[in-house]
C-alpha cells in the first residue's frame, strides 16, 4: 500500500498525471473552438456584422494617463494580451515534454521533431514557389503552422477507434512545430526593434534566471516579472507573445520539498498530531491541530513543481476561454469570395496547398526518412497509415496560422483571402485526415473478424 501512494506521489507520476490532463483538456477544447469558429463566421456573415467588428475596434484603456497607460483595441488586447498565456502554455508543455515525455528519449522525440521539421518545410516551400516575386511571398509562414486544439478536437471526434498513442504523437509534433512557428514569429515577422524595451526585457529575464538558479519557488514572484516581460515586449518591435514562451523557460522545474524530506516532515507532523488531545477537542477550536494540518496541507503543495503547478492552472483557462476568445476575434471573416476567387489568386493557392498537401507530405516523407536512417522509430500501436492520417490533420492550421496572417498583411483583402484559404484549407485537412483514419480503422476490424471466421 505505501509503495503504491508512494508511486502516485512522485514528481514523474505527477508529471504524467498532468499530461494526461492537459490531453483531455486540449481534446475537449477543440470542439469549443470549432464551436467558437461557426459562431464568429455567423457573426460576420450576418446583419451584426458592423456591431461585431465595431466591438473588436473599441479601445480600452489601463494604467494612469501620462505613466503607465496602455491603449489597444479588443482584438490587440485578444491577440497580443490573452494569447501570451496561450504562447505560455505551449512553452510550459514544450518543458514537460522534455522532462518527461515524448521529447524526454532521443528516439522517442526523433520521430515527432522529424515529422514536425517536414511539417514547416515543405508547406512552406510550396507557398513560397507560387508567391515567388510577389508581395504575398511574405505569408509563408501562414501554412507552416498546427493547431493543436483543433487537431485534437478532430481526434476526440473518433474516440477509441484512434489509439491514444496517436494523440501524443501528433502533441508532440504540434508543440515541436509551436517552436517553429515562435521562431518564424520572433525572426521574420518583428517590426523595428526598440532597443531600451529589449534592454529592460533582457534584464527582467536575467532576474528571473537567477530567481529560478536559486532556487526560489514563489510563482507569484515569478508571474510579477513575467508582466514586466511582457510590457517591456509590447512596444519592443518584437511580438510580446514571444515574452510567453521565454518565461516559461524560467520557470522552475523541481519542487520546493522533495519526496524524501517530505515524508520525514509529515511523519514528523502526524506524531505531533497524536500528541495533542484529539479526543476532548474539536479541529475548529484547537489551534494547534488547525496549524500541523496546514503545514501538512502546505509541504503537500510544495512537492508539486511550480512549472506543473501553474501548466495546471491555465491549461483550462487556454483550452476553455482564450482559444475559443480568439477564435471568435479572428475567424470572422467575410465570406464575400467564392472559391474560385480564392484558387485563382496565388495566396489562396500557396495557403491551400500547403496546409492540404504540404503538410501530410512533409510529415511522412521526413517520418520515413527519420526511420530509414536510424534517427527515429514509429510509436508502438502506430502504422503507417496514422501516421498519413495524422499528417492530413495536422493540416488544420488555424489559430497560428490566423495570428502569422495578421502579422504578415496589413491590406484587408489580403488579409480576408489569406483567413478564407485557411479555413477552407483547415476543413478540407479535417475530413481528409478522419476518413483516412476512419476507413482504416473499419478494414482493419473486417479483415480481424475475417480472420476469425476462417
Amino acid at each position: 500500500m505505501d509503495k503504491e501512494v508512494k508511486k502516485k506521489s512522485t514528481p514523474v507520476s505527477y508529471m504524467r498525471e498532468t499530461a494526461r490532463k492537459f490531453l483531455d483538456r486540449e481534446t475537449s477544447g477543440g470542439l469549443l473552438l470549432i464551436l467558437a469558429t461557426l459562431v464568429a463566421l455567423v457573426l460576420a456573415n450576418t446583419d451584426v456584422a458592423d456591431i461585431y467588428h465595431h466591438y473588436l475596434s473599441d479601445e480600452i484603456v489601463i494604467g494612469a494617463p501620462e505613466h503607465l497607460e496602455i491603449s489597444l483595441s479588443v482584438e490587440e488586447w485578444i491577440n497580443d494580451g490573452l494569447m501570451v498565456i496561450f504562447f505560455l502554455v505551449a512553452g510550459l508543455e514544450l518543458k514537460r515534454e522534455v522532462m518527461v515525455g515524448e521529447l524526454s528519449d532521443f528516439k522517442k522525440a526523433s520521430m515527432p521533431i522529424f515529422a514536425a521539421l517536414g511539417g514547416m518545410l515543405v508547406p512552406a516551400i510550396l507557398f513560397f514557389l507560387f508567391n515567388l516575386n510577389m508581395p504575398t511571398v511574405k505569408g509563408w509562414g501562414i501554412p507552416m503552422a498546427t493547431d493543436i486544439a483543433y487537431s485534437l478536437g478532430i481526434l476526440g471526434l473518433l474516440g477509441k477507434r484512434v489509439p491514444v498513442q496517436l494523440k501524443i504523437f501528433l502533441v508532440a509534433l504540434a508543440i515541436a512545430d509551436d517552436i517553429g512557428a515562435i521562431l518564424v514569429i520572433a525572426i521574420f515577422y518583428s517590426s523595428q526593434i526598440a532597443w531600451m524595451n529589449l534592454l529592460i526585457a533582457g534584464g527582467a529575464l536575467l532576474v528571473l534566471a537567477i530567481l529560478n538558479r536559486a532556487g526560489i519557488k514563489h510563482l507569484s514572484l515569478y508571474i510579477l516579472l513575467g508582466i514586466v516581460l511582457w510590457l517591456a515586449f509590447l512596444d519592443s518591435g518584437i511580438h510580446p507573445t514571444l515574452a510567453g514562451v521565454l518565461f516559461s523557460l524560467t520557470i522552475p522545474i523541481k519542487p520546493k520539498i522533495q519526496n524524501e524530506d517530505y515524508r520525514q516532515r509529515t511523519k514528523s507532523h502526524v506524531q505531533e498530531l497524536e500528541k495533542t488531545d484529539l479526543v476532548n477537542t474539536h479541529l475548529l477550536t484547537d489551534k494547534k491541530q488547525q496549524n500541523i494540518l496546514e503545514t501538512i496541507r502546505s509541504d503537500t503543495k510544495h512537492t508539486h513543481p511550480p512549472l506543473l503547478r501553474l501548466e495546471n492552472a491555465l491549461t483550462g483557462i487556454n483550452a476553455f476561454f482564450i482559444i475559443p476568445v480568439f477564435a471568435l476575434a479572428n475567424a470572422g471573416v467575410e465570406l464575400s469570395l467564392g472559391i474560385s476567387e480564392v484558387l485563382s489568386s496565388s495566396l489562396g493557392l500557396g495557403i491551400l496547398t500547403g496546409l492540404v498537401l504540404g503538410k501530410v507530405c512533409g510529415i511522412t516523407a521526413f517520418s520515413y526518412l527519420g526511420v530509414k536512417m536510424g534517427f527515429a522509430q514509429l510509436p508502438v500501436g502506430l502504422s503507417w497509415r496514422h501516421i498519413i492520417g495524422t499528417g492530413l490533420i495536422a493540416g488544420i492550421g488555424f489559430t497560428m496560422s490566423l495570428f502569422i496572417t495578421n502579422l504578415a498583411f496589413a491590406d484587408q483583402n489580403l488579409v480576408q483571402v489569406a483567413k478564407i484559404s485557411i479555413l477552407l484549407a483547415s476543413l478540407i485537412a479535417a475530413i481528409a485526415g478522419v476518413l483516412v483514419l476512419r476507413l482504416g480503422k473499419t478494414r482493419s476490424v473486417k479483415q480481424q473478424e475475417l480472420g476469425e471466421v476462417v
